[in-house]
């Protein structure tokens, strides 16, 4: 039986492989990628574009479980890709979808959320046993910038548990490689939640507070395309909210150890 990983290449997608790798042969293992000449991997390396259907066909062909990893995009392509995916792996016989999703995703007042819980649906929809990784949001999402100035948010006083991309990489790799995951739903979060003042502060810096409207602006004076800059800010401010801010238990039950800490993070990033 073979497991695939769609988004080898990426940030999650490459740590998963590699974890995945320590815990299943790596004949067993395919991986689809849109660029399968950047993907040098001692598995089986497959095309697997999403905007490209034709070649979803041959890049699922005999696989049994598949983690989806999300697309990036607007709301509205990234939902007409993970649509091209999922009856993808209907027609290719694909027994169970392990697909990443976000925290609280059929609850969360994120924009965000909208595609997962859309996503999550029409997986449910197949018949297809499934797990849901809802992912809370990377240490290394705020760590990549330190150093770099004061730390500027929308976010207020609002917490966030967020974990590191490694763990939940981790997590990803026991679910594909274990048995017992059948219709689950994780959440799955880091080990405290913490705020951007408190941030700020390991990195021996300040915290900027700014508006929604003025965290677009200086986002998009950075380079971003207006999309990604309105979700980015979007996400802050529902962290002003309190909607990232439960710790849940499910990543270090997955894991069997604790949770890599903010703090670790900092050190990692300022290194």
């Amino acid at each position: 039986m073979t497991t695939l990983i769609t988004g080898a290449t990426g940030h999650l997608g490459s740590l998963v492989v590699q974890h995945t790798l320590d815990r299943l042969p790596a004949t067993d293992l395919a991986v689809s990628v849109r660029n399968p000449d950047r993907a040098d991997l001692p598995v089986d390396v497959r095309l697997g574009d999403f905007a490209r259907p034709d070649t979803l066909a041959t890049a699922f062909a005999g696989v049994d479980k598949l983690l989806l990893i999300s697309a990036d995009g607007p709301d509205e392509v990234r939902v007409g890709l993970h649509r091209n995916a999922v009856a993808a792996a209907v027609d290719a016989g694909v027994r169970h979808i392990v697909y990443t999703s976000v925290t609280d995703a059929d609850t969360s007042p994120l924009g965000l959320a909208k595609v997962h819980k859309a996503t999550e649906d029409m997986i449910r929809e197949t018949g297809l046993t499934y797990t849901f990784l809802r992912n809370g949001m990377y240490h290394e999402n705020y760590t990549g910038t330190l150093g770099h100035g004061p730390v500027v948010t929308a976010a207020g006083d609002g917490r966030i548990a967020s974990a590191s991309r490694d763990d939940l990489a981790l997590a990803a790799a026991i679910v594909l490689t274990g048995a017992g995951h059948e219709n689950a739903v994780y959440e799955l979060t880091g080990p405290r939640a913490w705020n951007f003042d408190e941030l700020a502060a390991l990195a021996g810096t300040t915290h900027q507070r700014v508006t929604q409207a003025e965290r677009v602006a200086g986002l998009e004076g950075f380079g971003l395309p207006p999309f990604v800059a309105e979700l980015l800010a979007d996400i802050e401010v529902g962290i002003g909210a309190g909607a990232l801010s439960e710790v849940r238990p499910d990543l270090e039950k997955l894991i069997g150890r604790a949770a890599t800490p903010i703090e670790d993070a900092v050190r990692a990033a300022l290194a």
